[in-house]
């Protein structure tokens, strides 16, 4: 008779790890438990900055309708300039605002665009309707505004604390020849304002800044700062 002999090896602790259920069921525990962790002791980012609180407006907007704070009430908006026959920047920066619509659908009626004009005496509101239409802008989302040279002026530097200038002459060569447009000194900036008409950022037009800009828009829309006892306090 053949009697089979082999060598025997004792598991090694890896392998007996693997095959204790106590170890699966402290993996499963942590697996589950960290998420829930992690989001219990999160850092918040700070809360944005108050820069200034809009002043009470009424213009007229691309429907000749009277548009103003009253109709941005508990509304998150951004804010920007321009005029239509702008022969510098406001191309550029139009195809960034197109570019913001799209990115705020998700945040239906809360968030909106305001753009304002600062050419009204050519920007009428016919002139804007077209205008507007041609970009294809969402009219429940975005509005178009003009009014008095004067209102404009004290709505724009007073209120957002941004540049408005007058229309001037610029001569550039093109093609070897000089020719002259009529441009007007403007901010390329957005400024994003919140549900109280405050004025929570300043924003420029790169990726980055535009990044940015939805970012914070996103955390005030969706409330995330958890503040509102020191607010209030504030507040009273």
């Amino acid at each position: 008779m053949t009697i089979a002999t082999g060598y025997y090896r004792d598991d090694n602790f890896f392998q007996k790890m693997m095959r204790s259920k106590v170890f699966w069921l402290s993996f499963w525990v942590l697996m589950f438990s960290y998420p829930v962790y992690r989001s219990i002791h999160r850092v918040l980012p700070p809360p944005l900055p108050v820069y200034y609180k809009v002043p009470e407006f009424s213009l007229t907007n691309e429907f000749n309708k009277p548009f103003g704070t009253k109709d941005l009430q508990g509304k998150y908006y951004i804010a920007n300039f321009m005029f239509t026959s702008c022969p510098t920047t406001c191309p550029a920066l139009m195809d960034k605002m197109d570019v913001i619509q799209k990115r705020i659908r998700g945040l239906g009626t809360k968030a909106a665009i305001v753009t304002f004009t600062v050419d009204p005496k050519n920007d009428t509101p016919e002139v804007l309707f077209k205008y507007a239409r041609k970009r294809h802008t969402n009219p429940y989302v975005w509005n178009f505004l003009t009014g008095t040279e004067a209102d404009l002026k004290k709505i724009v530097i007073d209120g957002y604390k941004v540049p408005m200038g007058n229309k001037e002459a610029v001569t550039k060569q093109v093609d070897n020849q000089k020719i002259t447009l009529f441009d007007i000194v403007h901010t390329e900036k957005v400024v994003l304002v919140d549900e109280k008409g405050q004025i929570r950022g300043y924003y420029g037009t790169d990726k980055v800044e535009m990044d940015r800009l939805m970012i914070d828009m996103g955390l005030l829309v969706n409330n995330s700062f958890s503040y509102p006892k020191e607010d209030k306090k504030k507040e009273n």
